[in-house]
């Protein structure tokens, strides 16, 4: 078994098995929309449409407009959070996950970038009043931008808008996000969380200027121990990774005396949660259709554990792009894509990605079945044709 000084030993296999059912993709869950993404902390959402396939392949039953009426009630939002991109997550989670973004994308507009270089000479503290107050009524990126050059004239809006994204908890207000939905109305348009929840939390707002170390420390716990329930067992650069936040590890250090440590694979010493599910790594999982921008593959330092052997450039693109993944023995084995091919059909095309493993026994009919499933569910009056390529195509 090798050198344990950390807590027993799990494999890859353990990990991975570990990761799908706390992502309740081992066996869907009876549960709602809102519980679900509750749990998940947060579904990446800066493509609208993520979230969708991402919920479907989690619930035992799931329609489009399940999410869409949440969005509509404000009981979910989509804001900039983790990792500093948009995610999709439940309104009572939105101020606490943005404060704790805020103090590393308030440091990354000081940085040397496009955006630090254009606002190297502009009051922060005053373009996120500014913004603020133009933001009580929700405003387009542009007119945002447009509004806060009339201050600032020798700054391009751009970078005006941008600091203002990052230096604010700004939801995207429907009908961005619904499914299917587009026109003019969907254009990207912000307002601020407390505007549009109509709640506020002078703790939170301190933990946004980093300025309670106490209240600071008490949200990344808190954090902590919601990822470890969502993604672990996990080491604090696996939680940094996801979260996008350095210096975890005094979060971690403050719930040790709650926590199960084991080792990794490599020797990590990994934390969990006691009572979380960890099957053992010969159990079997069932073909999985994830949808793109997945946390499921963005979420640990150490992808081994879902991507296996393929790189994580093969997921992953330079621009950032993630491709929805098939999952064959709980490991990528290939990407998919969906889209209306003509007035009553939708392609389904898969695509190997390393070894080829969609061509094993019983997994090609996994496939098509999860494929006609999603179907049904995103275009319910549409026809199903699926194409898996082998690995010359």
């Amino acid at each position: 078994m090798g050198d344990e000084r950390h807590g027993p030993r799990l494999s890859h296999d353990d990990l991975n098995r570990a990761l799908l059912a706390r992502q309740h993709l081992d066996v869907p869950r009876d549960a709602t929309v809102l519980d679900e993404v509750r749990h998940l902390v947060g579904l990446q959402s800066q493509v609208p449409s993520s979230p969708y396939p991402a919920l479907w392949s989690r619930l035992a039953t799931f329609a489009p407009a399940d999410l869409g009426d949440r969005l509509l009630d404000r009981e979910v939002v989509r804001v900039a959070t983790l990792r500093g991109t948009v995610h999709l997550v439940a309104a009572d989670d939105a101020l606490e996950l943005t404060a704790l973004a805020r103090p590393g994308l308030a440091t990354y507009l000081r940085s040397k970038n496009q955006h630090g270089t254009a606002l190297a000479h502009v009051d922060l503290d005053d373009v996120e009043r500014a913004a603020r107050d133009l933001l009580a009524e929700p405003l387009t990126s542009v007119e945002l931008g447009r509004r806060l050059a009339q201050r600032w004239e020798d700054v391009d809006p751009t970078h005006l808008a941008y600091a203002a994204r990052c230096l604010l908890p700004l939801v995207q207000v429907p009908p961005r996000g619904l499914w299917g939905a587009s026109g003019p109305g969907t254009t990207t348009t912000w307002t601020t969380a407390h505007a549009w929840l109509g709640r506020s939390d002078p703790v939170l707002d301190a933990v946004a200027h980093d300025a309670d170390p106490d209240a600071v420390l008490a949200a990344r716990v808190r954090l902590v121990r919601r990822y470890l329930a969502a993604f672990g067992p996990a080491s604090v650069a696996d939680a940094q990774r996801w979260a996008g936040l350095t210096r975890l590890r005094a979060a971690f250090d403050a719930l040790r005396p709650e926590l199960t440590t084991f080792t990794g694979p490599d020797g990590t010493p990994l934390f969990d949660l006691p009572d979380a599910p960890r099957p053992p790594g010969t159990a079997p999982v069932p073909v999985v259709l994830a949808g793109d921008f997945d946390n499921l593959v963005l979420s640990h330092a150490d992808r081994t554990r879902v991507l296996g052997d393929v790189p994580v450039k093969s997921v992953v693109s330079v621009n950032g792009q993630v491709a929805a993944t098939v999952l064959v023995e709980g490991r990528v084995a290939g990407a998919w894509t969906a889209r209306p091919d003509g007035e009553d059909t939708v392609l389904v095309e898969v695509r190997p990605l390393g070894a080829d493993r969609l061509r094993a026994p019983g997994v090609r009919e996994g496939i098509e079945d999860r494929a006609r499933s999603w179907v049904g569910c995103a275009w319910p009056h549409a026809r199903a044709r699926v194409v898996v390529h082998d690995a010359s195509a």
